[in-house]
């Protein structure tokens, strides 16, 4: 996959993992292993059960083509037309991960240069916050993405 498809992907050590006001939702709250990044997110807990201690990836990419051609998902949308398989039967980003959601960076809290920067991304209603450094998270700067995790 192209390099500039993928924006921004870490490991991560679940630390708290919260029950919501929501059936099938939990709020997982995430230090990365380099303990520069934490990351807050909402994740269907039926779909993908998760624990405090577990170790996740966490990828957010432009595209789920795997040669990063970028798609435009407002005539098609983003979900490949048979499951499990992309255009015209090709493997995608997509098969690789094992949980994957579609949303819109919607707000940047950014300080300056040199400081930890927040990005805030919604999937459809299930939030995402991103705290690390600004280097780190300054390609966070387009509208839409895909979020991908695997255990």
């Amino acid at each position: 996959m192209s390099a500039d498809a993928q924006l921004y992907e870490e490991a991560f050590t679940i630390t708290t993992l919260a029950p919501q006001a929501y059936d099938r939702v939990s709020r997982l709250i995430a230090t990365s292993t380099d303990n520069t990044t934490s990351l807050t997110l909402d994740v269907n807990s039926e779909l993908y059960p998760l624990s405090p201690g577990e170790n996740i990836t966490f990828l957010l990419a432009q595209t789920l083509n795997l040669d990063g051609t970028i798609e435009d998902v407002s005539k098609k949308g983003w979900r490949p037309s048979k499951a499990g398989a992309g255009a015209a039967g090709e493997q995608s980003l997509a098969d690789l991960w094992d949980y994957v959601c579609y949303g819109k960076v919607y707000r940047h809290e950014d300080p300056g240069e040199g400081m930890n920067i927040k990005v805030y991304i919604s999937f459809g209603g299930l939030l995402c916050c991103l705290d690390g450094p600004y280097k780190k998270l300054s390609p966070l700067r387009i509208d839409n993405v895909y979020m991908l995790l695997k255990k």
